[in-house]
């Protein structure tokens, strides 16, 4: 995969393959990102199921103060380890654990929260009232899915669209949110 915007356009990162790993396409990348605006300048964002973390990369290569990326499995956890390595980032930050157990123990606040999780795991719904606490005030969570769950009221959709079987949305958080630390 590719970099496609910021400081580190164009820089490959590489990452084991994986039945079950789905890198977000250049194209879905690139709506998503005009979407966010081409500067994330000072945002803190929270790229939870990283995968091969090209979300989260690109959010740091586009400015982002600090991404937090989660990912579990251990061969992926090294890749995104490596890539950060590689790019001597110093905003990234990679946690190697289970998603739901991060969120239970981590109280930051995010202004962007990428989330993308196996869709035959049918996380979404618990997912979206599981991170409300570590949203900042105003945050915006980037999701992808299959089937789309249902939106709670917490949330509104700023912007959607839709990749061959793949639906994905921009949300934006009604609430208050966190304090950013």
């Amino acid at each position: 995969m590719r970099i496609i915007g910021g400081e580190w356009r164009r820089r490959l990162l590489r990452f084991p393959p994986a039945a079950d790993l789905r890198p977000t396409p250049d194209r879905v990348r690139e709506t998503v990102f005009n979407w966010l605006g081409q500067t994330l300048e000072g945002k803190h964002c929270l790229d939870l199921f990283a995968g091969s973390g090209v979300l989260g990369f690109e959010a740091a290569s586009r400015g982002a103060r600090r991404v937090v990326m989660v990912e579990r499995d251990r061969a992926a956890c090294a890749a995104l380890l490596g890539n950060v390595g590689a790019l001597q980032a110093d905003n990234l930050e990679v946690r190697c654990q289970d998603a739901l157990k991060f969120l239970n123990s981590d109280r930051r606040a995010f202004d962007i929260v990428f989330l993308d999780p196996p869709y035959q795991q049918a996380l979404l719904p618990q997912l979206l009232a599981k991170i409300v606490p570590n949203l900042a005030a105003g945050a915006l969570v980037y999701l992808e899915a299959h089937d789309l769950p249902p939106i709670p009221p917490v949330y509104h959709i700023a912007r959607r669209s839709r990749a061959g079987q793949v639906n994905y949305l921009l949300l934006e958080s009604n609430g208050n949110g966190g304090e950013i630390q």
